[in-house]
């Protein structure tokens, strides 16, 4: 781990596990808690830990167009935070790179698309790079290329369920912060913490230290873990 960067995994997640309400991409926790009485009083909190993260955040852009950046006009208000975006089929439209370019400090498109475009042309703001990898994108290279050649220590994780299940496989993940919302879900579709290929050994598994449980107000829970290697 000395050579690559620290990664902790930051999800908000309902009792039973799921990270969304819904099982396609119509149904999201952004939009649709604030619409839930009792759960809206308290999910302020978990936008105020998100503050606290790091400020190097991986995602995956599928999980950005959900939140409508594709759509978004005008000057955002410029943040310290920089984006590592996992984008293999060019979810992110001109508009969408464009926008978070004004939004962050910098964003980085990981990709296995050769041709992949990052509209450089017509971008002003000179903050956006891009990392190919041909066939498969090698996280355990992009972490440690993170660290030595960005001077990045730490990453929080905001990834799909995935995402989140191959770098857990891959042993990338070192700590779990998880804001639980007081709340059941449900549904076998429903996307999960983590997700991807099921597990075929007792070594696929993420064995848990507590680190932290502190309750929140209006029934939420903030739990924060080490990962055992």
């Amino acid at each position: 781990m000395n050579n690559r960067t620290v990664n902790t995994l930051f999800m908000l997640m309902s009792v039973d596990g799921k990270i969304s309400t819904g099982v396609d991409d119509s149904f999201d926790f952004d939009k649709d808690l604030p619409e839930i009485p009792m759960i809206r009083d308290g999910l302020q909190q978990y936008y105020d830990i998100e503050q606290t993260t790091d400020l190097w955040s991986f995602i995956s852009a599928r999980v950005l167009v959900k939140t409508g950046v594709n759509k978004k006009s005008g000057a955002p208000k410029k943040t310290p935070v920089s984006f590592i975006v996992v984008d293999n089929r060019q979810h992110l439209t001109e508009s969408g790179i464009t926008y978070l370019s004004q939004k962050l400090a910098r964003l980085i498109i990981v990709t296995t698309n050769e041709n992949y475009e990052t509209f450089d042309n017509k971008n002003h703001y000179g903050n956006v790079s891009k990392i190919f990898y041909r066939d498969k994108i090698d996280f355990t290279s992009l972490f440690e290329v993170m660290k030595s050649s960005w001077k990045t220590d730490r990453i929080t994780i905001q990834s799909g369920r995935t995402l989140n299940g191959v770098l857990l496989r891959e042993k990338l993940v070192d700590y779990i912060n998880i804001v639980v919302a007081p709340l059941l879900v449900g549904g076998k579709d429903v996307a999960t913490l983590i997700g991807g290929k099921n597990p075929d050994n007792l070594s696929n598994l993420g064995i848990l230290e507590l680190i932290e449980c502190k309750v929140l107000d209006n029934s939420y829970l903030n739990l924060k873990y080490k990962v055992m290697k």
